[in-house]
Parts: C-alpha cells; structure tokens; sequence
C-alpha cells in the first residue's frame, strides 16, 4: 500500500533529477518562440513555444489553493523543456499512480497588431490539463495523445507585455479513463503502459488574422488500381469577426490552380469550401512507392492572403473485399511491428531524431505496418507517409471493463477521442484503418455491442473510404461474436504457447493453427490480421526455457510459419518492436523478468538487436506482403 507520505518524498526527490536547477530572481525570461512547427502538414501561422519553461510538483495538492496559477516569480519553480514527461526514468509504484504538476510559459506575442486573435495548441497533455492565460482560466481538457486547441482571450491577452502561461497537469488515471487505472493481484499500480505525466508532445501558438482554418481534407477517390482518380479538396474556415466577411479560398494540387470559392462566412461562424481534382494518370502511394502530392491552400479576406495551408496526401484505396485486406486491388499479407513512443532517457516525450529512428527501424526489419494503442506524434504520420509505412490507427479505449463501458460519459470520451483522431490524421494515405479499441470482453454483450455499433457508425460517416477495426483477445472460448458484425476488420491478439490463457486455453501452441482456421470459419468476409504476438526475452539460456532468447527465436519463427500458411490472413503484427516501460513488477510471464521493461521488444531498450530480430526480419522479407495474390 502506497502512502501519501511515501508518495510526496519520491516525488520530491524525483523532481530534483528531471528538471534543471531553479533559476533566481523575481522575473523569468520570455523566450524560445519560433515560426512553424516540427512536421510540415500545418498552417503557415504556428509558432513553437519552445526555450525555457517552468515545472513545479503538486503531490499535495495545494496548488489551487496556493493559487500556483497568479504566481509571477519563479520561486518553487524549476527550469525545463517541453515536451517533457516530469517521471521519466522514475520506476516507482508512486511515478505510475502519478499526481499533479504545474507548467508555465513566459512569453511576448510574435506580432502585437491588435486586430489579430491568438489560439494554443496542445498536441498532447496526459491527462487532465486546465489552462491559465495572467491568471484568467481558458479552459481545460480530458485526454492525452491527441491535440486540444484554446483561444486566448483578447481581454486577458498582453499585446506588449509579457503573458504568463499556466497549465495544471494531472495524471492519476481512474478506471474509465484510456487506458483505464488498476491494481495486479499483488496491488500494484497497472494501466495499460507506463503512466508519464506532463506536456509529451509540443505546444503551439497559433495567430489568427481574422479568419482561421478550421479544418482541411484532402480526400481521394480511386475506383480501380488503373482508374483516373478524383481528389476532394475541402476546407472549413472560421470567421473571428464581429461581421460577416468575404472570403475566398484556392490551392495548388498536382501542378494546377483550383478554386474552392468565394462565400460571405457570418460573424463568429463557420463556412466551408470545397472542389474536386480529376487525376488521369495517377501516382498512386503504396509502401513499395510512396508516392505524395502536395495541396498548398491559401484563404483570402478582401484579396488579402491572411492564412495558408500546407499538406501532403497520397492517391490510393484501401477496402475489405470477401475478407481480404486490398490496397490499390492487391491483396496484403502484410508483416509489421507494434510500438510505443518511449525512450530511456525522456519517456513519451520524444525528439525528432527518435521518432526518425523508430520509423527507420520499423523498415529496417522489412515491415510495411506498425501499431500503438493510441494515435502517433503528427511528425510519425508524416514519416510513415513519406517512407511508406502502413498505420493501424488506434484509440486508446484499451481493456475497459464492462460496468465502466456502460457508462455514457465513457463512450462519449471514446467517441469524441475517435472523432478527433478521424479529423486530426485522415489526409495521411499511411492511415490503413481506423481502429476502436483493444481487448475489451472477449465475450463481448450488449454492452459492447453499442459501443461497437456506434463507433462504426461514427467512423464511417466521417470516412467512409476506410475500414473500421477492433484489435481483439485470442481465446478459443470467446466463439463467434455477433457482436463483432459492424467490424470490416478483426485484430487478433495471439500469445499461444506464451501466456497459459483462462483455464490454459493457449498454453499450448500446436493450437494455433486450428484456432486460427476458427476464426476465419466465424468471420469470413471480415479482413483478419494478427494483431499482436510476442514472447519476452532478456538472456540466453535453454531453447525450452522462457525468457531466452533461444526462446524467443524458437517463438517467431513457429508463430510466423503458422500465419504464413493461413494466405487468407491479411497480416501479421508483431509485438513490439523495441522493450518499453509498462508497471513496477511485470514479468510479462517471464520468469526471470525486468520490471518494469517490457522485453518482447525484438530491440532492446537501447537499441541492440536481440538474436530474434534477425529471424522476422528474414521471414518479413521472404513473405510477399504487398501482393499477396
């Protein structure tokens, strides 16, 4: 049992090694604006809020009532950078229950003309964020992984001053968050993957020149692999104004003009602006050709340019046909990783230079897919896009329990969490399907049967071009599940001779191959991928003993000679590609284990290779992926 007294002092302590020392005197530097963002599918009017910034640890809780939020010297606080996860690198049962921390950004407006509105972007706040501007709440959100926007009130809002930024940070997760709280059987602290608190990904401000991007798609149409294709083009704007303004919006595509149009967009409302592009002869973007196109929007007031829109799309269909996965008419076989944003030193909140090398790693062993349990940094979509990755595209509605399920208030966070990764991440042609969830019930009711329902219904009517999945729980006692009707797609979760299973239904992996067949028998026009599969290893030893890397050899390659006999099988995911944090004491059914590492990474968290790596990426290769016939 965790007490309050042990959680304050290793946080404490843990504050002393994650951020820098305390900067002295009354006053903090406003600094480390920069023009533009990290990844190049955005607005031309983003500024990175970068530089210094400042964190203050809240275990007690006092914060609010301290008014940590009105305080203008740095005394109590520390110097850091952002992104930033505050408990990195601290393996404690107190660092995965979490608590609250503060931020804070001092900064100068970029451009103090004062007809302009300003917005800030948050790409991803684990979990619970409210939002100061000088002392002035403006907001606050639920959710991490993916962004969240807020409008900076011109009232409060310094044109020539400096604005102090304030964001209240709070990471104990309940059990109806994603992913859910809970305790093991030994009462540890669990919760899907580790539990980094703080600003993971970056933060932007945004300025609006009287009319802003709302949103913008880019959507193709290919009716056949040697078809001309047509290319929706759409883009929603706001009007910031206190009346109603012409507006008009153009882009470049494929080497042509194009207008959207010229519409009156009423006083603090919305108008959208749409036109389609007929392509001939099209480059058509797979993973052997990654083929993009560039769309440039421009939005005009008065003639005047006052925003612009950059982004890159590629031209290609992707369906379920009489259960096989095509894309651009081919039937997939595909062979890829799952993975998480984690790194040694700086947790989920990762650099470029770390997601560039989880990408290039992830085509380095042969794979054409990769997976998380939650949508990837903007950055990653782009990579995948360029260098031909496929994305099985997740929300992190992970192993919640069923009373939790039924609630409203969860499967309305659920849909708007699966609405906002449809919006955010549509225009990438990586994206291969939408995925709703991770091992809820493998004996799903009728409560899952709603949830299932509604999030297909969801998802279709705001992309219709894509199939809709679910990654499930590989137990030969779950049947056939009507429930699963709705899915295109069934993820399989298969650890058969790894983990015993209830009553140990799967401890055995001569099963595998009839388990399999039944699956296909259940859902025959459904695309059928194995989700996941993996075994631990940390050592050499006996090619029978768990844990080994013997083992692990021993594991991929029956695992993957059995998916490759089944040519039905849409593909093969294999979990994961390196070793991540997960909770103090998980072995992972290892029986020599290193918590709290997961270690089926075929990389380990340092990178090195594990002798199995060498083994899937030779039987990745040799398998034809991309058509599959």
């Amino acid at each position: 049992m965790i007490t309050r007294r042990q959680l304050t002092h290793a946080l404490f302590l843990l504050a002393a090694i994650v951020v820098a020392a305390a900067p002295t005197g009354p006053a903090f530097a406003a600094d480390g604006i920069t023009r533009g963002t990290i990844y190049r599918d955005a607005p031309d009017n983003r500024y990175l809020l970068g530089g210094d910034w400042l964190f203050r640890l809240d275990t007690a809780g006092a914060g609010l009532n301290a008014k940590f939020q009105r305080e203008t010297g740095t005394e109590g606080w520390t110097k850091t950078t952002v992104p930033n996860a505050w408990n990195a690198g601290d393996h404690s049962p107190e660092s995965m229950v979490g608590t609250v921390a503060w931020y804070r950004k001092d900064f100068r407006l970029p451009d103090a003309r004062s007809r302009l509105n300003w917005i800030v972007r948050f790409e991803s706040v684990n979990y619970r964020s409210r939002v100061w501007l000088n002392d002035r709440p403006i907001g606050r959100n639920t959710g991490a992984y993916l962004p969240f926007s807020l409008r900076l009130p011109r009232a409060a809002l310094k044109r020539n001053g400096v604005n102090r930024l304030v964001i209240r940070v709070d990471n104990r997760r309940l059990r109806t968050d994603f992913p859910p709280s809970g305790l093991t059987g030994s009462g540890d602290p669990a919760g899907g993957w580790w539990n980094y608190g703080g600003l993971l990904r970056e933060v932007y401000l945004q300025r609006v020149d009287r009319i802003d991007v709302s949103s913008v798609l880019a959507r193709p149409d290919l009716p056949c692999a040697t078809c001309a294709a047509t290319v929706l083009l759409r883009m929603t704007v706001r009007n910031y104004e206190d009346r109603t303004s012409r507006v008009s919006v153009g882009a470049s595509f494929a080497g042509r003009r194009v207008r959207l149009g010229t519409k009156g967009v009423p006083a603090r409302s919305f108008a959208t602006f749409q036109t389609r592009v007929r392509l001939a002869k099209p480059r058509l973007w797979s993973p052997a050709t990654p083929s993009l196109y560039r769309a440039r929007f421009t939005v005009r007031l008065g003639g005047a340019k006052v925003v612009g829109y950059d982004l890159h799309t590629g031209v290609r269909s992707i369906k379920v046909v009489d259960g096989r996965l095509l894309l651009n008419g081919k039937r997939l076989q595909l062979r890829g990783v799952g993975l998480h944003e984690d790194d040694p030193v700086t947790g989920f909140a990762l650099t470029s230079a770390r997601r560039q090398q989880i990408i290039a790693q992830a085509k380095e062993i042969g794979g054409t897919v990769i997976r998380a349990h939650y949508p990837l940094h903007p950055e990653m979509h782009e990579l995948a896009d360029s260098q031909g990755l496929l994305i099985w595209s997740e929300i992190p509605v992970y192993a919640i329990k069923t009373p939790y399920l039924k609630r409203l208030e969860v499967r309305k966070l659920a849909a708007r969490e699966l609405e906002q990764n449809i919006v955010a991440n549509q225009n990438h042609p990586s994206v291969m399907l939408w995925s709703i969830g991770n091992e809820l019930s493998a004996r799903p009711g009728p409560v899952q049967a709603l949830y299932i329902s509604a999030a297909v219904r969801q998802a279709r009517a705001l992309d219709p071009t894509r199939p809709i999945g679910l990654a499930v729980a590989g137990y030969r006692s779950a049947g056939c599940r009507p429930q699963y009707a709705p899915l295109d797609v069934i993820g399989v979760n298969e650890y058969f001779g790894w983990y015993p299973g209830p009553n140990g239904q799967i401890a055995d992996r001569d099963e595998l191959p009839n388990f399999l067949d039944d699956v296909r028998q259940c859902y025959p026009k459904k695309a059928i991928l194995v989700s996941e599969f993996g075994a631990e290893a940390n050592r050499s030893g006996p090619v029978e003993e768990k844990g080994t890397f013997e083992y692990q050899q021993d594991f991929v390659n029956y695992h993957l000679g059995v998916h490759v006999t089944k040519p039905w099988l849409s593909g093969s995911i294999y979990w994961a590609l390196q070793e991540f944090r997960v909770r103090p004491n998980w072995d992972g059914g290892n029986p020599r284990p290193n918590p709290p590492i997961h270690e089926k990474g075929l990389l380990r968290f340092d990178g090195s290779k594990k002798p199995a790596w060498f083994d899937v990426q030779r039987l990745f290769v040799a398998t034809p992926q991309l058509d599959a016939g």
